[in-house]
Protein backbone atom coordinates (compact mmCIF):
# COMPACT_ATOMS: atom_id res chain seq x y z
CA UNK A 1 0.00 0.00 0.00
CA UNK A 2 1.41 3.76 -0.80
CA UNK A 3 0.35 5.91 2.44
CA UNK A 4 -0.34 9.08 1.31
CA UNK A 5 -0.58 12.32 3.40
CA UNK A 6 -3.06 15.37 1.94
CA UNK A 7 -2.22 18.45 3.07
CA UNK A 8 -4.91 21.01 2.52
CA UNK A 9 -6.74 23.98 4.40
CA UNK A 10 -10.23 23.47 3.14
CA UNK A 11 -12.13 20.57 4.73
CA UNK A 12 -14.06 20.36 1.25
CA UNK A 13 -10.72 20.02 -1.17
CA UNK A 14 -9.36 17.18 1.36
CA UNK A 15 -12.44 15.21 0.91
CA UNK A 16 -12.77 15.47 -2.46
CA UNK A 17 -8.84 14.47 -2.40
CA UNK A 18 -9.56 11.20 -0.13
CA UNK A 19 -12.42 10.56 -2.32
CA UNK A 20 -10.13 10.43 -5.44
CA UNK A 21 -7.27 8.58 -3.53
CA UNK A 22 -9.56 6.04 -2.00
CA UNK A 23 -10.52 4.76 -5.35
CA UNK A 24 -7.49 3.21 -6.15
CA UNK A 25 -7.13 -0.19 -4.10
CA UNK A 26 -3.11 0.55 -3.99
CA UNK A 27 -3.67 3.81 -1.65
CA UNK A 28 -4.23 4.27 1.65
CA UNK A 29 -4.68 7.87 3.19
CA UNK A 30 -2.56 7.91 5.95
CA UNK A 31 -3.54 10.91 7.34
CA UNK A 32 -4.97 15.04 6.51
CA UNK A 33 -3.63 17.85 7.78
CA UNK A 34 -4.83 21.25 7.58
CA UNK A 35 -1.77 23.46 7.22
CA UNK A 36 2.34 22.92 7.21
CA UNK A 37 2.84 23.06 10.71
CA UNK A 38 0.53 19.88 10.88
CA UNK A 39 2.02 18.22 7.74
CA UNK A 40 5.48 18.54 9.35
CA UNK A 41 4.22 16.80 12.58
CA UNK A 42 2.20 13.95 10.31
CA UNK A 43 5.20 13.17 8.29
CA UNK A 44 7.84 12.47 10.93
CA UNK A 45 4.93 10.41 13.00
CA UNK A 46 3.33 8.48 10.01
CA UNK A 47 6.06 8.29 7.58
CA UNK A 48 4.11 8.83 4.51
CA UNK A 49 5.51 7.79 1.00
CA UNK A 50 3.75 10.75 -0.79
CA UNK A 51 2.45 14.36 0.45
CA UNK A 52 -0.34 16.07 -1.72
CA UNK A 53 0.70 19.60 -0.81
CA UNK A 54 -1.57 23.04 -0.79
CA UNK A 55 0.11 25.91 -1.15
CA UNK A 56 -2.28 28.55 0.48
CA UNK A 57 -2.48 27.72 4.04
CA UNK A 58 -2.23 29.56 7.22
CA UNK A 59 0.67 29.01 9.92
CA UNK A 60 2.87 27.61 7.88
CA UNK A 61 2.49 27.90 3.15
CA UNK A 62 3.13 25.25 1.04
CA UNK A 63 6.26 26.52 0.22
CA UNK A 64 7.86 26.49 3.69
CA UNK A 65 6.13 23.27 4.67
CA UNK A 66 8.33 21.75 1.70
CA UNK A 67 11.25 23.34 2.80
CA UNK A 68 11.04 21.96 6.01
CA UNK A 69 10.05 18.31 4.89
CA UNK A 70 12.85 17.80 2.45
CA UNK A 71 15.06 19.66 5.11
CA UNK A 72 14.53 17.12 8.10
CA UNK A 73 12.26 13.79 6.71
CA UNK A 74 12.41 13.90 2.93
CA UNK A 75 9.38 12.59 0.75
CA UNK A 76 8.04 12.51 -2.28
CA UNK A 77 5.76 15.96 -2.43
CA UNK A 78 3.51 17.06 -5.09
CA UNK A 79 2.32 20.21 -5.19
CA UNK A 80 -1.30 20.57 -5.81
CA UNK A 81 -2.26 24.33 -6.91
CA UNK A 82 -5.97 25.42 -7.60
CA UNK A 83 -4.26 28.90 -8.95
CA UNK A 84 -2.72 30.09 -12.11
CA UNK A 85 -1.95 33.63 -10.54
CA UNK A 86 1.83 35.13 -11.29
CA UNK A 87 2.78 35.26 -7.49
CA UNK A 88 1.09 31.88 -7.00
CA UNK A 89 2.42 30.09 -9.96
CA UNK A 90 6.14 31.42 -8.88
CA UNK A 91 5.62 30.12 -5.58
CA UNK A 92 4.80 26.84 -6.59
CA UNK A 93 8.30 26.94 -8.60
CA UNK A 94 10.22 28.08 -5.52
CA UNK A 95 8.70 24.63 -3.89
CA UNK A 96 9.90 22.47 -6.84
CA UNK A 97 13.14 24.57 -6.05
CA UNK A 98 12.70 23.08 -2.51
CA UNK A 99 12.48 19.87 -3.23
CA UNK A 100 8.66 19.09 -4.18
CA UNK A 101 8.67 16.32 -7.29
CA UNK A 102 5.63 17.40 -9.26
CA UNK A 103 3.72 20.38 -9.59
CA UNK A 104 -0.51 19.33 -10.42
CA UNK A 105 -3.37 21.27 -10.73
CA UNK A 106 -6.32 20.85 -7.86
CA UNK A 107 -8.76 18.50 -9.03
CA UNK A 108 -12.20 19.93 -10.00
CA UNK A 109 -15.38 18.60 -8.50
CA UNK A 110 -17.27 15.46 -9.34
CA UNK A 111 -19.71 17.34 -11.64
CA UNK A 112 -16.68 18.96 -13.91
CA UNK A 113 -16.28 17.62 -17.15
CA UNK A 114 -12.28 16.76 -16.70
CA UNK A 115 -12.90 15.16 -13.01
CA UNK A 116 -12.19 11.62 -14.23
CA UNK A 117 -9.17 12.85 -16.47
CA UNK A 118 -8.12 14.71 -13.21
CA UNK A 119 -8.33 12.37 -10.45
CA UNK A 120 -6.73 9.48 -13.33
CA UNK A 121 -3.60 11.72 -13.31
CA UNK A 122 -3.34 12.63 -9.50
CA UNK A 123 -3.40 8.95 -9.04
CA UNK A 124 -0.86 7.71 -11.54
CA UNK A 125 1.32 10.46 -10.61
CA UNK A 126 0.82 9.38 -6.58
CA UNK A 127 1.75 5.78 -7.58
CA UNK A 128 4.80 6.93 -10.04
CA UNK A 129 6.32 9.19 -7.40
CA UNK A 130 5.91 6.91 -4.61
CA UNK A 131 9.22 5.03 -5.97
CA UNK A 132 10.60 8.24 -6.37
CA UNK A 133 13.99 8.28 -4.02
CA UNK A 134 14.52 11.77 -2.59
CA UNK A 135 17.22 12.93 -0.10
CA UNK A 136 17.75 15.39 1.77
CA UNK A 137 20.25 17.76 -0.36
CA UNK A 138 18.09 18.58 -3.65
CA UNK A 139 20.13 16.94 -7.07
CA UNK A 140 21.76 20.16 -7.78
CA UNK A 141 23.34 20.22 -4.73
CA UNK A 142 24.72 16.74 -5.12
CA UNK A 143 27.62 15.50 -3.21
CA UNK A 144 30.83 15.52 -4.18
CA UNK A 145 30.90 11.73 -4.00
CA UNK A 146 28.11 11.92 -6.53
CA UNK A 147 30.07 14.32 -8.85
CA UNK A 148 33.06 12.39 -9.13
CA UNK A 149 31.29 9.13 -10.39
CA UNK A 150 31.45 10.39 -13.58
CA UNK A 151 34.84 9.72 -16.19
CA UNK A 152 36.29 12.95 -17.49
CA UNK A 153 33.58 14.11 -20.91
CA UNK A 154 36.11 12.71 -24.07
CA UNK A 155 34.22 14.36 -26.83
CA UNK A 156 33.20 12.54 -29.93
CA UNK A 157 32.44 16.07 -32.04
CA UNK A 158 35.14 18.82 -32.83
CA UNK A 159 33.67 22.15 -31.01
CA UNK A 160 31.88 25.01 -32.59
CA UNK A 161 29.39 22.99 -34.90
CA UNK A 162 26.15 23.24 -32.77
CA UNK A 163 23.90 25.45 -34.29
CA UNK A 164 20.62 24.33 -32.62
CA UNK A 165 20.01 22.49 -28.45
CA UNK A 166 16.82 20.92 -28.32
CA UNK A 167 16.04 19.30 -25.13
CA UNK A 168 13.52 17.45 -23.48
CA UNK A 169 11.75 16.92 -20.07
CA UNK A 170 9.20 15.93 -18.01
CA UNK A 171 8.35 14.85 -14.57
CA UNK A 172 11.46 16.46 -12.31
CA UNK A 173 12.54 18.64 -15.46
CA UNK A 174 12.07 21.79 -13.87
CA UNK A 175 15.01 21.60 -11.41
CA UNK A 176 17.21 20.15 -14.16
CA UNK A 177 16.61 23.07 -16.77
CA UNK A 178 17.03 25.54 -14.04
CA UNK A 179 20.43 23.63 -13.44
CA UNK A 180 20.99 23.47 -17.02
CA UNK A 181 20.46 26.91 -18.22
CA UNK A 182 21.62 28.68 -15.57
CA UNK A 183 25.64 27.10 -16.72
CA UNK A 184 24.51 28.42 -19.84
CA UNK A 185 26.43 31.84 -21.23
CA UNK A 186 24.31 34.36 -22.66
CA UNK A 187 26.71 34.40 -25.40
CA UNK A 188 25.78 30.65 -26.10
CA UNK A 189 26.28 30.21 -30.20
CA UNK A 190 22.79 28.64 -30.58
CA UNK A 191 19.22 28.71 -29.65
CA UNK A 192 18.34 25.88 -27.32
CA UNK A 193 14.17 24.38 -27.83
CA UNK A 194 12.92 22.70 -25.19
CA UNK A 195 9.58 20.69 -24.89
CA UNK A 196 8.74 20.31 -20.82
CA UNK A 197 5.30 18.18 -20.28
CA UNK A 198 4.03 20.23 -17.37
CA UNK A 199 0.43 20.90 -16.39
CA UNK A 200 -1.31 23.63 -18.69
CA UNK A 201 -1.54 26.63 -17.41
CA UNK A 202 1.86 26.58 -15.55
CA UNK A 203 4.44 26.97 -18.69
CA UNK A 204 4.43 30.99 -18.37
CA UNK A 205 4.97 30.78 -14.71
CA UNK A 206 7.47 28.31 -14.88
CA UNK A 207 9.41 30.54 -18.10
CA UNK A 208 9.17 33.82 -15.85
CA UNK A 209 10.65 31.76 -13.01
CA UNK A 210 13.57 29.84 -15.30
CA UNK A 211 14.07 33.84 -16.65
CA UNK A 212 14.50 35.16 -13.15
CA UNK A 213 16.90 32.60 -11.84
CA UNK A 214 18.93 31.65 -15.16
CA UNK A 215 19.54 35.24 -16.05
CA UNK A 216 18.61 34.00 -19.56
CA UNK A 217 15.86 35.08 -22.44
CA UNK A 218 13.62 32.50 -21.95
CA UNK A 219 10.14 32.85 -23.88
CA UNK A 220 7.12 30.80 -24.99
CA UNK A 221 8.01 30.00 -28.94
CA UNK A 222 5.93 31.34 -31.76
CA UNK A 223 4.77 30.36 -35.05
CA UNK A 224 7.57 31.54 -38.00
CA UNK A 225 10.00 33.06 -34.97
CA UNK A 226 13.72 32.69 -35.80
CA UNK A 227 15.33 31.37 -32.92
CA UNK A 228 18.26 33.27 -31.56
CA UNK A 229 21.43 32.35 -30.44
CA UNK A 230 21.42 32.23 -26.59
CA UNK A 231 18.18 32.48 -25.93
CA UNK A 232 15.26 29.80 -24.48
CA UNK A 233 12.05 29.19 -26.65
CA UNK A 234 9.26 26.13 -24.29
CA UNK A 235 6.69 24.65 -26.95
CA UNK A 236 3.71 26.17 -25.61
CA UNK A 237 0.64 24.56 -24.15
CA UNK A 238 -0.98 21.98 -26.54
CA UNK A 239 1.21 22.33 -30.07
CA UNK A 240 4.11 20.61 -31.01
CA UNK A 241 7.50 22.64 -31.13
CA UNK A 242 9.95 21.95 -34.66
CA UNK A 243 11.76 23.92 -36.96
CA UNK A 244 11.19 24.45 -40.67
CA UNK A 245 13.55 23.94 -43.86
CA UNK A 246 14.35 27.48 -43.19
CA UNK A 247 15.60 27.03 -39.11
CA UNK A 248 12.12 29.41 -38.16
CA UNK A 249 9.80 28.04 -35.55
CA UNK A 250 7.06 25.52 -36.47
CA UNK A 251 4.39 25.23 -34.35
CA UNK A 252 2.01 22.06 -34.79
CA UNK A 253 -1.48 21.45 -33.82
CA UNK A 254 -0.61 17.58 -35.28
CA UNK A 255 -2.21 14.14 -33.66
CA UNK A 256 -0.58 13.74 -29.75
CA UNK A 257 2.92 11.11 -29.82
CA UNK A 258 3.20 9.34 -27.03
CA UNK A 259 -0.36 11.05 -26.10
CA UNK A 260 1.40 13.91 -25.22
CA UNK A 261 1.31 17.37 -27.57
CA UNK A 262 3.56 19.17 -26.92
CA UNK A 263 6.00 15.99 -27.32
CA UNK A 264 10.10 15.30 -27.05
CA UNK A 265 9.87 12.95 -30.14
CA UNK A 266 8.34 15.64 -32.44
CA UNK A 267 11.42 18.23 -31.78
CA UNK A 268 14.15 15.85 -31.99
CA UNK A 269 13.10 14.31 -35.06
CA UNK A 270 12.34 17.84 -36.57
CA UNK A 271 16.03 19.02 -35.61
CA UNK A 272 17.31 16.13 -36.62
CA UNK A 273 16.14 16.32 -40.40
CA UNK A 274 16.96 20.25 -40.54
CA UNK A 275 20.38 20.28 -38.81
CA UNK A 276 21.98 16.83 -38.81
CA UNK A 277 25.15 17.27 -37.55
CA UNK A 278 25.13 20.52 -36.10
CA UNK A 279 22.94 20.24 -33.50
CA UNK A 280 22.82 18.79 -30.00
CA UNK A 281 20.20 16.75 -28.20
CA UNK A 282 19.36 16.50 -24.49
CA UNK A 283 16.78 14.51 -22.39
CA UNK A 284 16.21 14.87 -18.87
CA UNK A 285 14.17 13.87 -16.39
CA UNK A 286 10.96 12.26 -16.89
CA UNK A 287 8.30 9.46 -16.74
CA UNK A 288 7.84 7.24 -20.21
CA UNK A 289 9.70 7.24 -23.58
CA UNK A 290 8.97 10.30 -25.56
CA UNK A 291 11.76 11.28 -27.13
CA UNK A 292 14.21 8.31 -26.75
CA UNK A 293 13.83 6.79 -29.79
CA UNK A 294 14.20 10.26 -31.81
CA UNK A 295 17.15 11.01 -29.63
CA UNK A 296 19.12 7.86 -31.42
CA UNK A 297 17.50 9.54 -34.48
CA UNK A 298 19.59 12.47 -33.48
CA UNK A 299 22.41 10.66 -33.07
CA UNK A 300 22.31 8.60 -36.73
CA UNK A 301 22.55 11.64 -37.80
CA UNK A 302 25.72 12.84 -36.29
CA UNK A 303 24.51 15.26 -33.75
CA UNK A 304 25.79 15.24 -30.13
CA UNK A 305 23.11 12.97 -27.54
CA UNK A 306 22.88 14.18 -23.92
CA UNK A 307 20.58 12.27 -21.45
CA UNK A 308 20.44 13.23 -17.80
CA UNK A 309 22.30 10.13 -14.93
CA UNK A 310 19.75 8.55 -12.85
CA UNK A 311 21.69 9.95 -9.69
CA UNK A 312 19.76 13.15 -10.52
CA UNK A 313 16.94 12.28 -11.86
CA UNK A 314 13.45 12.53 -10.35
CA UNK A 315 12.32 9.87 -12.60
CA UNK A 316 15.02 8.25 -14.93
CA UNK A 317 12.39 6.48 -17.44
CA UNK A 318 12.75 8.63 -20.36
CA UNK A 319 16.74 9.24 -20.50
CA UNK A 320 16.99 5.70 -18.92
CA UNK A 321 15.36 4.41 -21.82
CA UNK A 322 17.37 6.20 -24.06
CA UNK A 323 20.54 4.95 -22.93
CA UNK A 324 19.20 1.60 -23.17
CA UNK A 325 18.56 1.71 -27.01
CA UNK A 326 22.19 3.32 -27.85
CA UNK A 327 20.99 6.81 -28.10
CA UNK A 328 23.09 8.86 -25.53
CA UNK A 329 26.97 10.46 -26.29
CA UNK A 330 27.19 11.20 -22.59
CA UNK A 331 25.27 10.61 -19.28
CA UNK A 332 25.83 13.63 -17.16
CA UNK A 333 23.96 15.88 -14.39
CA UNK A 334 22.71 18.78 -15.40
CA UNK A 335 25.44 20.66 -14.26
CA UNK A 336 27.90 18.93 -16.43
CA UNK A 337 25.41 18.96 -18.97
CA UNK A 338 25.54 22.92 -19.10
CA UNK A 339 29.47 22.78 -19.14
CA UNK A 340 29.63 19.96 -21.94
CA UNK A 341 27.15 22.44 -24.45
CA UNK A 342 29.67 25.23 -23.93
CA UNK A 343 32.58 22.85 -24.84
CA UNK A 344 30.67 21.42 -27.55
CA UNK A 345 30.02 25.06 -28.87
CA UNK A 346 33.82 26.17 -28.50
CA UNK A 347 33.03 28.45 -25.32
CA UNK A 348 34.74 26.70 -22.64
Amino acid sequence: MIKVLVVDDSPVVQALLIHILSSDPEINIAGAANNGEEALYYVKTYKPDVVTMDMHMPKMNGFEATRKIMETHPVPIIILSASWDHVDVEQTFQALGAGAVAVLEKPAGTTHPDFDHMARVLIQTVKSMSEVKVVRRWARFRPASLAATHPPVVFEKNPAEINCVAVGASTGGPMALQTLLAGITSDFPAPLLVVQHITKGFLQGMVEWLANSTGLSVSIATQGTYPLPGHVYFAPDSSHLGVDNTGRIFLSKKEPEHGLRPAVSYLFRSVAEVFGPNAAGVLLSGMGKDGAVELRLMKENGAATIVQDKESSVVHGMPGEAVKIGAASYILPPDEIASTLLRLAGKK
